[in-house]
């Protein structure tokens, strides 16, 4: 999909798309959204000062997403082959502050050590390297492995076998199913305790009722808060996306 194209589509988003210039773009494919409903003050009670936590009717939830990330590449500037193309896996949760509800990451496992460098030292992410296979060996089928190898970081494991169920439909706003995934920018603070926001955009999420077979996962060990039960599936075969750079906040 075009830039222009995506910049264009903005009926779906809750909030105006910033007037400044964009500062990066990525594609994710093969991304699953695997969510669990959590104990509201446990789950707030991890997230730093000044970032409330978002509920939906009074309830929360944790996400972990495995998707492929490529074509990744600042503005202006060509494709990298450590840079541009590699598996990624997300462990967040959801955060409203001056009316854009966004995401917080506890954690984000690439397999790439290059993006990894330049993301917790310009975006203050909380990225770690990960040893990441994800493979195709059935129709409809994703098999998603990831161990991370972070020199110094709490260990973590993530396999799963996900796809698709249904056709493609676009998520009502109002709906958990919009709450959880149409999410235009994200929250993160550095170690001096300052709040940063960095906005994106992308046309809505092309979603598909989902199955996943999740082997092992241990992404929440590190912060005590164990996922129990099934979760709330959903997956989405491609986006394009445009971010810009993080924003100081007040």
């Amino acid at each position: 999909m075009r830039i222009r194209d995506i910049l264009a589509a903005q009926d779906h988003r809750p909030y105006p798309m910033p007037e400044r210039p964009w500062a990066m773009r990525q594609t994710w494919s093969e991304l699953l959204f695997a969510h669990w409903e959590v104990p509201v003050d446990a789950l707030a009670a991890l997230i730093p000062r000044g970032l409330p936590l978002d509920t939906y009717e009074g309830r929360a939830y944790i996400g972990v997403v495995p998707f492929r990330m490529s074509w990744v590449r600042p503005r202006s500037l060509p494709y990298a082959p450590l840079l541009s193309f590699f598996p990624e896996l997300n462990l967040r949760t959801y955060i409203d502050r001056d009316g854009k509800p966004g995401v917080f990451f506890f954690s984000l496992d690439a397999a790439s050590p290059v993006a990894v460098m330049i993301a917790r030292r310009w975006y203050n992410l909380p990225y770690f390297n990960a040893q990441m296979v994800i493979e195709r060996p059935f129709p409809n089928t994703v098999r998603y492995g990831s161990e991370r190898i972070h020199r110094g970081a709490a260990p973590a494991q993530f396999r799963a076998d996900y796809g698709p169920t249904g056709p493609v439909y676009r998520a009502q706003p109002g709906t958990l199913d919009y709450w959880l995934t149409e999410r235009y920018c994200l929250y993160t603070a550095d170690q001096q305790r300052q709040r940063y926001r960095a906005e994106i955009q992308h046309v809505q999420w092309p979603l598909q009722a989902a199955r996943a077979r999740i082997d092992h996962n241990t992404l929440t060990d590190w912060i005590g808060l164990p996922l129990q039960g099934d979760p709330i599936l959903h997956y989405a075969e491609r986006i394009t996306m445009v971010g810009w750079t993080p924003e100081r906040l007040t």
